[in-house]
């Protein structure tokens, strides 16, 4: 197969040739949609969520559309990749877990299943264009040896990204455009602004060549996901922003999240996480405040894309015309590697393209930011992320699970309330864009029977602030178990611990455990999340591995 040597071709500019073809018109009402994934940011990371990151694109959908406050993602890449490609519970798509942990189960296959059909498939059936742009994550072949489910084989018409779930954002281990595998990538390559500005091509290609036809474009950012890298003129604008340190920061955030009507004045919003020092006792502030700011200069340059690709939109004429959807896979990553365990290594270079030896450290010893860095940017900035939450990415407390989500409709949205407490989650986006495309679920795809959709269509709730006809939203990662019934009451569990009870209407901060009070509701949500695992494929858990 012929492969791409380098992508400077893609990315040079916004003058870039793509070779499409042309299509037949559509119908007038049937919009564009824009879906944009963010990887690993926290709940109150961006503007319009009460963070301190510079987020004007973002928060101007927001002011303009509507937000979320109950919105759920299943605690980690894949699955939450899964289901939202999918509109099922990822354990029935087969990503119950992670790509690399294939095993005999039908829920652990580490790949999408033959039972489940991508939104890519069924809006490409009612007449889409579909692109999309980013980390895909939901193959289990990452090395280009097995393609049948990469992108372009699940509904994608054009594709470039990250095949796997991460790499380097100076020089990526794993990128692809189509079909080919891209093997360098040219001098002053950011990946981040590669996929802003090849969706932005890919819209303008489209609009020259299809112009009556609606397009699907999914924007998968890997962006703040680690190695936390930025350009040096992204994260200038932070130097000094966070001398404050977390306490105080989150102090502030606080306030913040209560005028804009995110918190509730009932809940216990102390959070303190053990683990977690006062800022006044950390030894390597430096070290500690340049994670922080390299990490939100990594969100500033995800939102300036947004921005262009916005612009984009305003140029051809398609903004009044197009639904967009932003959200995060996942809550914000508390994940960190030590010299004597540098397991992040694996999915990054050894040498820079500048032969300059990669530093996996993550302990203090250099500081983050360059293309010879690889580090994570720890607890105590994840904990501030996640405000006022407890937990991170991987588990089931409000912190990994909860997801900013920002719907810009023009026109269609109810904006006396743009606040939405709906208990919503990922697995509604493929019903939703279902109903907003007129496209078919079917019940056969390539002579495979599809488990029906399991979310709900959000419409609804997105135009006119109705209600959501929904008892409970499950979720599953890694013996990590939760359950959230009727908005109100909720049961997680870690590994083998016992059953927790929270009653997230006044205190979704996961504060008071109320199961040795309540030991009967308890029992029953728990026994309801049983039949649920057994339903949707989370049980029976995996034995062998499979290579």
């Amino acid at each position: 197969m012929k492969k791409i040597k380098t992508v400077g071709l893609l990315l040079a500019s916004t003058a870039t040739v793509f070779l499409f073809s042309r299509f037949e018109k559509k119908p007038e009402q049937r919009p564009n949609i824009l879906l944009i994934l963010a990887d690993d940011l926290g709940y109150s990371d961006i503007g319009c969520y009460g963070g301190d990151i510079k987020t004007p694109n973002l928060d101007g959908l927001a002011a303009r559309g509507i937000q979320f406050t109950h919105f759920y993602n299943t605690a980690r890449s894949c699955p939450s990749r899964a289901s939202l490609l999918t509109g099922l519970h990822p354990h029935q798509a087969g990503l119950g877990a992670m790509v690399d942990n294939r095993t005999d189960a039908p829920g652990y296959l580490g790949e999408l299943n033959d039972k489940c059909v991508t939104v890519a498939e069924v809006l490409h059936s009612a007449g889409y264009s579909t692109y999309m742009t980013g980390k895909w994550h939901v193959a289990n072949s990452q090395d280009g040896s097995d393609k049948h489910n990469w992108p372009v084989q699940s509904g994608f018409d054009h594709y470039f990204g990250l095949i796997s779930g991460a790499s380097s954002y100076f020089d990526p281990k794993m990128l692809a455009y189509d079909n080919d595998t891209i093997l360098s990538t040219p001098p002053g390559f950011y990946l981040t602004n590669a996929i802003s500005d090849t969706t932005v091509n890919f819209i303008d290609r489209h609009m020259q060549n299809s112009p009556d036809k609606p397009f699907f474009m999914y924007v998968a950012y890997t962006a703040p996901h680690w190695p936390i890298q930025a350009l040096p003129e992204d994260i200038a604008r932070y130097k000094g922003r966070f001398d404050a340190g977390w306490d105080k920061l989150r102090e502030e955030k606080l306030k913040r999240m209560t005028k804009l009507g995110l918190i509730k004045p009932e809940w216990d919003i102390k959070g303190e996480d053990q683990g977690i020092p006062a800022w006044d006792e950390v030894t390597n502030q430096d070290w500690e405040l340049a994670r922080m700011e390299v990490y939100a200069a990594m969100v500033d340059c995800m939102d300036q894309g947004i921005g262009r690709i916005i612009d984009k939109l305003e140029e051809k004429g398609e903004m009044d015309n197009t639904l967009i959807i932003f959200l995060s896979d996942n809550g914000a990553c508390a994940e960190v590697w030590t010299p004597e365990n540098p397991w992040a290594s694996n999915f990054g270079p050894k040498v820079t393209r500048d032969s300059l030896i990669v530093d996996y450290s993550n302990d203090g010893s250099k500081l983050p930011g360059s293309p010879d860095t690889y580090h994570s940017y720890g607890r105590g900035w994840a904990h501030y992320s996640n405000t006022p939450f407890r937990g991170y990415k991987s588990g089931t407390y409000d912190g990994g699970i909860s997801s900013p989500f920002i719907v810009y409709w023009s026109g269609k949205t109810v904006n006396n309330k743009t606040l939405r407490e709906q208990l919503a989650g990922i697995v509604d986006i493929m019903p939703t864009l279902v109903e907003v495309s007129g496209a078919e679920y079917p019940d056969i795809y390539d002579g495979n029977a599809i488990i029906p959709m399991e979310g709900q269509s959000l419409v609804g709730a997105i135009c006119n602030n109705e209600e959501i006809e929904r008892d409970a939203y499950y979720v599953e990662h890694i013996g990590n178990r939760g359950m959230i019934n009727n908005n109100r009451w909720k049961v997680v569990k870690s590994g083998n611990q016992l059953w927790q009870l929270y009653d997230l209407k006044n205190d979704r901060t996961e504060t008071n455990n109320l199961s040795g009070q309540m030991p009967e509701m308890t029992k029953k949500l728990s026994d309801k999340w049983e039949r649920w695992a057994w339903r949707a494929r989370v049980l029976p858990k995996p034995g062998k591995k499979v290579d």
